[in-house]
């Protein structure tokens, strides 16, 4: 008895000396690159990998994966510098209750350089959440790839580019990036759906300052080559911007409502919503009575969907076209919307882009499309043809074409030329098209119309300006309005402003049960 009673003592003193060595793993793993390295993370206004996620996961809900995880380099000293987790945390949790998978690198740990089991753990994640059909987030901070290791942290790139690729469509993704993204790790995040970036700690380039000055000899520093302020108005690679860590998470947060779990399921819908009825007399005053006036869309959005429910997104870039979430009883929707208030709605190479792109991401995950059209045409110049404005405009058309969600249109004032077609017209397979009043469907302006319909005449007349005008005003009459159009098909109905609401309500009920599916093909060919 005495000697069975000193057996199972050791017993228990051995079984808490392994409990102990857990905690103790455990503690260095939450450390990362130790408490100095933390320090100076804060004092950068950033938060640790591991303050991150626990922030943007709902309380108590991360379970995480692989944080006992080492590298296995040997090489340049790296097999006297391993840390627990190799500078990422990977995991899943719920945001709202949903599940969410997620990984953060650790800039406290060797950079948060990637090697070959960090990129692992991230391709882990992501088979994860593909077969589960769940949202993956990547938390980005990384000073790139981990050059000891060579080829292998390339290869573990690629690992990670070909699963973003493979998800894409399946699952939504969402990079945020909230530290240094530089050279071969930027195209994870332009393989994922959104982008966000956090002002004056978060940068992204291809090559860095120096290599720009050695090789182009421009003096450029690493805000304005690829800070979140220039990647949201100049290369649009930046869909939202957040001004620190804190920020970013409670936006992702909120986001990630608006959006299914998966390619098969709808947006979830939140049980209450609000909507001024104010709203739909004030949106009769949007308008201005001049039609060569602008006047910001925003506006005319605002007064159809619920209270505070927009969510805009490329907010800085490509301006005349404005796309974003937004909620119609509850349920999520994508608005595109001419904008008269910024170069007079024209369409032009980087809002074709924009909107296209948006598109194509509504279309993928099931949630229907609402356009506000004002469009006088597409931007004319040698620099927009040159550049490509027939391949980067049929990107919008194409992706209206393609797209089977449903798709209801109003055209508010201006729509002109192909532009008109473009902007998800019946012809290019809209199920619904209303017009206002105010709404002017034609191949042109009248003024513009008249000087060529009516060149002859205006020029023999004894008052050709006087003539101008006046068949200037006979095409308008005739053309200028939404009548003719409606005549013939091409728009469904004429409503009136405050009338809006109703008919894109009763319309998206209408198609909940839409049904249509493209030819079989492997997959088109867009006009890249």
């Amino acid at each position: 008895e005495i000697s069975l009673g000193l057996v199972g003592s050791e017993m228990c003193i051995r079984d808490r000396d392994k409990n102990q060595e857990l905690v103790n793993r455990r503690k260095a793993s939450h450390l990362g690159g130790g408490e100095q390295r933390i320090a100076r993370q804060h004092e950068q206004g950033k938060l640790t990998a591991r303050e991150r996620v626990i922030l943007l996961l709902d309380e108590g809900s991360f379970q995480e994966i692989g944080q006992f995880v080492e590298h296995r380099a040997t090489s340049f000293g790296l097999d006297k510098n391993k840390i627990p987790g190799d500078g990422v945390v990977t995991g899943f949790g719920t945001i709202h209750g949903r599940l969410i998978y997620v990984f953060s690198q650790d800039f406290t740990v060797l950079g948060g350089s990637l090697s070959e089991t960090h990129a692992a753990k991230i391709c882990r994640v992501m088979d994860l959440a593909v077969k589960n059909g769940a949202p993956i987030i990547g938390l980005n901070d990384s000073g790139g790839a981990r050059i000891q290791e060579g080829v292998v942290s390339l290869a573990g790139y690629a690992d990670i580019f070909y699963r973003n690729t493979r998800a894409s469509g399946v699952i939504p993704q969402l990079s945020v990036i909230m530290g240094p993204c530089a050279g071969g790790a930027v195209y994870s995040p332009a393989l994922t759906d959104f982008v966000m970036m956090v002002e004056d700690t978060s940068y992204m380039f291809v090559t860095g300052p120096n290599v720009v000055k050695t090789v182009t000899h421009e003096e450029v520093s690493s805000e304005d080559l690829g800070g979140a302020k220039a990647h949201a108005e100049k290369s649009g690679v930046n869909h939202f911007t957040a001004s620190n860590d804190v920020e970013a998470l409670k936006k992702v947060r909120d986001l990630i409502t608006y959006m299914p779990q998966n390619a098969n399921e709808l947006a979830p819908n939140p049980t209450k919503f609000e909507f001024t009825n104010s709203k739909l007399s004030t949106i009769n005053d949007v308008l201005p009575e001049n039609s060569t006036l602008p006047y910001d869309i925003r506006k005319v959005v605002e007064c159809v969907i619920d209270d505070n429910s927009f969510r805009e997104v490329h907010e800085d870039f490509a301006k005349n076209i404005v796309v974003g979430f937004a909620r119609i009883e509850g349920k999520t929707i994508g608005v595109v919307a001419n904008q008269p208030a910024a170069m007079a709605g024209v369409l032009d190479i980087d809002s074709s882009r924009k909107g296209a792109r948006f598109v194509r991401f509504c279309d993928s995950f099931n949630i229907p499309l609402l356009v506000f059209e004002d469009v006088p045409g597409f931007l004319p110049g040698t620099d927009q043809e040159w550049r490509g404005i027939i391949t980067h405009g049929a990107k919008l058309l194409y992706a209206f074409c393609e797209a089977t969600v449903p798709r209801i249109t109003v055209i508010t004032r201006k729509a002109y030329g192909g532009a008109f077609d473009v902007m998800n017209s019946k012809s290019i397979g809209a199920d619904l098209n209303f017009a206002w009043p105010t709404a002017e469907i034609a191949v042109m302006g009248a003024k513009g119309a008249a000087e060529i319909i009516f060149k002859r005449e205006i020029n023999e007349a004894a008052d050709p300006q006087a003539k101008w005008l006046e068949k200037e005003a006979e095409y308008a009459e005739m053309f200028a309005n939404p009548y003719r159009a409606a005549e013939r098909g091409i728009v469904d109905d004429v409503i009136l402003p405050s009338e809006t609401r109703a008919k894109v309500i009763a319309g998206f009920k209408m198609l909940e049960n839409k049904a249509e599916t493209l030819p079989y093909k492997k997959h088109g060919n867009i006009p890249l």
